[in-house]
């Protein structure tokens, strides 16, 4: 059974962001949304953190959600996928179960 991962919170505000990557079975899925894309940015702290879990699961970033923090696909760390709302909507059918980390 596989997860899709759900974060909105900036990674530099709460524990969230870290919970959730400990917490990924291979086949899971991270999507970063709202504050939570901020974790996605290029030599951020955590870049090494998604870039191993990239190996193993699918880390997405909702780009509207990047767009409105004033980012875009150039900032984000190389394997980081950009998805839309209906990239979003394809997630959940794609994943057994749902897990927020708020």
């Amino acid at each position: 059974m596989s997860t899709l991962h759900t974060v909105n919170k900036s990674p530099f505000e709460r524990s969230a962001f870290i919970s959730a990557l400990n917490h990924l079975k291979p086949g899971d899925a991270v999507l970063m949304i709202e504050d939570g894309v901020v974790g996605a940015r290029k030599a951020s702290a955590f870049a090494d953190l998604l870039a191993k879990a990239a190996k193993s699961c699918s880390v997405c970033v909702l780009g509207p959600d990047l767009a409105a923090r004033g980012m875009g696909d150039k900032d984000v760390i190389q394997g980081v996928k950009l998805v839309d709302y209906s990239g979003f909507v394809d997630l959940v059918t794609e994943h057994d179960r749902t897990q927020a980390w708020l």
